[in-house]
């Protein structure tokens, strides 16, 4: 017949003797006990940390301790579901052994594992950011390019935007009550308008005296009538 109590009281003075520093009995009857294991530190000196509570039951270790996470730092809600996940495979797997050592070691493998894992997806995150960075930068340097769709699209909204800015002017010009002027009006307030006749004249009388320049020089062909009598007026 199986002694439980012995086992236990044998197991418990090894892991005593194994955790000095992390182990901490919490009570008797029926013995109930917490041990502390840590993952190894971490490059950036962040590291995961599991406070494991354990007690025995009566027929222990043929049927499996309870078990807890008593304390945690550093463990998403993801983290704890698997460490008591993978307390409950290694007790099936080690039933009628002792086996808290065993759990122990397994939980601070696990928290090893958890701190690889943030590491490389902290390394994935920034590696990510640094890619959308280059990434804004090129865009920022390069600006759009033009192809012929886009540019359509660019053509069609400029167009509209046009119609609606000469539309919200014309509006308010009716609006100001501004009466459009008649072609009398407009002489007598655009005084340019004045001197357009005489400049005509005055462009006139200089191509007068310009063909007549011209008919002296080519007087021989004139009087062959190779030149048009008109031009030499």
């Amino acid at each position: 017949m199986t002694d439980y109590a012995e086992e236990q009281r044998n197991e418990l003075e090894a892991i005593e003797s194994i955790y000095p520093d992390s182990f901490t009995v919490l009570s008797d009857e029926p013995t109930g006990f917490t041990i502390t294991v840590a993952s190894d530190a971490a490059e950036d000196g962040e590291n995961v940390e599991a406070t494991l509570k354990f007690t025995y039951v009566e027929r222990y270790p043929d049927e499996p301790p309870l078990w807890e996470i008593y304390a945690q730092e550093n463990l998403e809600d993801g983290d704890v579901s698997e460490v008591l996940t993978l307390l409950q495979q290694q007790a099936e797997e080690n039933l009628g052994m002792v086996m808290i050592f065993t759990l122990v070691t397994a939980v601070q493998e696990k928290l090893n594992e958890i701190v690889d894992l943030k590491k490389n997806r902290q390394e994935e995150e920034k590696r990510q950011k640094e890619l959308e960075a280059e990434e804004a930068e090129k865009v920022l340097f390069q600006g759009t390019v033009v192809t012929i769709e886009n540019f359509l699209a660019w053509k069609a909204v400029f167009e509209l935007d046009m119609m609606e800015l000469r539309r919200k002017r014309q509006k308010e010009e009716e609006q100001a009550g501004k009466p459009k002027l008649t072609g009398k009006q407009l002489f007598e307030t655009d005084h340019n308008l004045d001197t357009s006749d005489i400049q005509f004249l005055e462009d006139g009388n200089e191509t007068k005296k310009n063909n007549h320049k011209f008919c002296q020089i080519f007087s021989p062909l004139h009087k062959l009538n190779t030149l048009n009598a008109f031009d030499c007026i």
